[in-house]
């Protein structure tokens, strides 16, 4: 009985906790969505930027028939969401519907304030930047912003590789190219564009974050005392590789270490101090698993 009784109260922690979480999501879902309406409604539909997806369509649309630009947007989500249904499990797709209707709602209620600014550069990265962080923050949460997002996440599952703002820059400069034509206007369209550039960059830096990351190898006679200073004065993780040099045939402990780059040159300072003649490789690492960096069992959005 003792162990039911556990077992019960377990249950309804994780549901307790389940709970929280779903509520937690929803409202970071809410706040992206109305990032995502202020860039839309105050900076971008004014100023006939139609950044591509879904909401560029919508743009283009709004000056072609008139009707709502928020309106549009929910009414050609609909059999975009269908599609999705059969993929994605039901916490998913309610949670696109319901980040969708609300995306829809707010671009129409924030509509009448016109622009904030008629500057097309201001309007350009003012937009762009809050798309990116609103679409990031929902991509995070699980959900989608409906739209374009669910055909990439589609994409994704197939080409797991391929980065969701690389993604997001295909699909939108083909309608990107598609609006200089509708609104016969290619300064518009360039502008546009840069929207786009500057939402595919932003929205990698949302969902991956600037690793930044170094990994240097160390090749010395002195890589006791390397080692040791990197230990004590950066804190961070050193592995010893075994090696031996091809020409001298001599064997040598090839010292290896990821740290982020804004103390990188410390440790170049470290190497330079310790060893004149060391022998060193540093390069760029785009991501890091593991301790002190990302969960390598953390989902990719």
């Amino acid at each position: 009985m003792d162990v039911d009784r556990q077992q019960g109260r377990e249950m309804l922690h994780k549901e307790k906790k389940s709970v929280k979480r779903r509520v937690l999501d929803y409202a970071v879902i809410t706040f992206a969505s109305l990032l995502y309406a202020v860039a839309v409604s105050l900076f971008l539909d004014p100023n006939s930027l139609a950044p591509g997806g879904v909401t560029g369509i919508s743009i283009i649309l709004n000056r072609l028939t008139g009707l709502e630009t928020g309106t549009w947007v929910l009414v050609i989500n609909i059999p975009i969401i269908a599609v999705g249904t059969w993929k994605f499990g039901l916490h998913f797709i309610l949670s696109t519907m319901y980040c969708t209707a609300v995306t829809s709602v707010f671009i129409n209620l924030l509509a009448p304030f016109g622009a904030v600014t008629g500057d097309p550069v201001l309007a350009v990265l003012a937009g762009g930047t809050l798309m990116a962080l609103g679409m990031g923050l929902v991509l995070k949460s699980g959900s989608t912003t409906g739209g374009t997002d669910i055909i990439i996440k589609l994409l994704r599952l197939r080409f797991p590789y391929l980065r969701t703002g690389v993604l997001f820059l295909i699909t939108d400069v083909i309608i990107v190219a598609a609006s200089a034509f509708v609104f016969q206007n290619i300064d518009v369209a360039l502008y546009a564009g840069m929207v786009v550039v500057v939402n595919s960059l932003l929205i990698d830096v949302v969902l991956y974050g600037r690793d930044g990351a170094k990994m240097v190898f160390i090749i010395s006679d002195r890589q006791e005392a390397i080692t040791r200073r990197l230990l004590e004065e950066l804190d961070i993780g050193v592995t010893h590789i075994s090696g031996r040099g091809a020409y001298s045939g001599k064997e040598k402990n090839v010292i290896l270490c990821v740290m982020k780059k804004q103390i990188s040159p410390k440790a170049e300072e470290i190497v330079k101090e310790e060893d004149p003649k060391a022998f060193m490789i540093v390069t760029s690492a785009s991501e890091i698993y593991g301790e002190g960096y990302k969960n390598i069992f953390s989902e990719r959005v």
